[in-house]
């Protein structure tokens, strides 16, 4: 007799619907990092396409073990591409980042290329996540999530008209890249940027969307005043400073 089983939740989606803030677990690319990560509390993790050096048949383990521990596994493509999106989500990710999203052609693609028809046009097949689940197309359409990154300053002010834009679920305000498209390349805290920003911030929540940036513990409370909902997080820092400080003890001289 076939098994039946209930299609994954989407946690990083659960806590934004629910009022929290969902918190992505910036830079685990390997199957283990998860593992580990996943006890922690993640709401998902990140994993990088575009610059990181993720394989097809990796993903696919990746996601398997975001789901063991109920996290989302949040997939960065290296372009606007409806058949790059189709294909990571067939191997088991929750949600899409999209780079450079900057014109409402843009968006609306992006938002569509993360459903099957009528509601987008997502390729039909199933994969492993279909495996056992009643309604499965209805049901990945409802837990699926399109994050479109803004990180070119000309996209600043398309913002009133891209948050029109139906089946975008997080508006992710990238700082590095803003920050380069502004010509202040690895300057994220020159003033022009952090006030392209923060205006960016507020136009995507001022048209009643969901915000999301980059955070940490200098700023995260900048941010979560502002009203942002999703943050990622470079949880690196946190084990660079404590690594950091215990050599240091060992260096202490009495």
């Amino acid at each position: 007799m076939a098994r039946q089983r209930e299609y994954s939740t989407n946690q990083l989606k659960k806590t934004i619907a629910e009022g929290g803030v969902g918190v992505i677990a910036n830079g685990p690319n390997n199957s283990e990092m998860c593992d580990f990560l996943g006890h922690v509390g993640f709401d998902a993790a990140f994993v990088d396409f575009e610059h990181g050096g993720v394989s097809w048949s990796e993903l696919a383990d990746i996601t398997r073990a975001c789901e063991l521990w109920g996290m989302a596994s949040v997939v960065r493509v290296n372009k606007l591409d409806e058949a790059q999106i189709l294909r990571t989500l067939d191997q088991g990710a929750s949600a899409v980042m999209i780079p450079h999203v900057i014109t409402v052609a843009d968006a609306e693609l992006a938002a569509n290329a993360c459903k099957y028809p009528p509601n987008g046009i997502r390729g039909v097949a199933g994969g492993r996540r279909a495996y056992g689940v009643d309604d499965y197309f209805h049901k990945s359409d409802e837990e699926v999530q399109c994050i479109a990154l803004i990180e070119d300053f000309e996209a600043i002010n398309n913002l009133p008209e891209l948050t029109k834009v139906e089946g975008i679920d997080i508006f992710y305000v990238a700082p590095s890249d803003m920050a380069a498209s502004m010509g202040y390349t690895g300057n994220t805290g020159h003033p022009d940027v952090q006030a392209a920003l923060e205006r960016a911030i507020k136009l995507v929540i001022d048209g009643g969307r969901i915000a999301g940036t980059l955070a940490n513990d200098t700023n995260i409370d900048r941010f979560l005043a502002m009203g942002v909902k999703c943050v990622g997080v470079p949880w690196q820092l946190w084990l660079k400073q404590s690594a950091e400080a215990f050599i240091n003890r060992t260096r202490t001289t009495n």
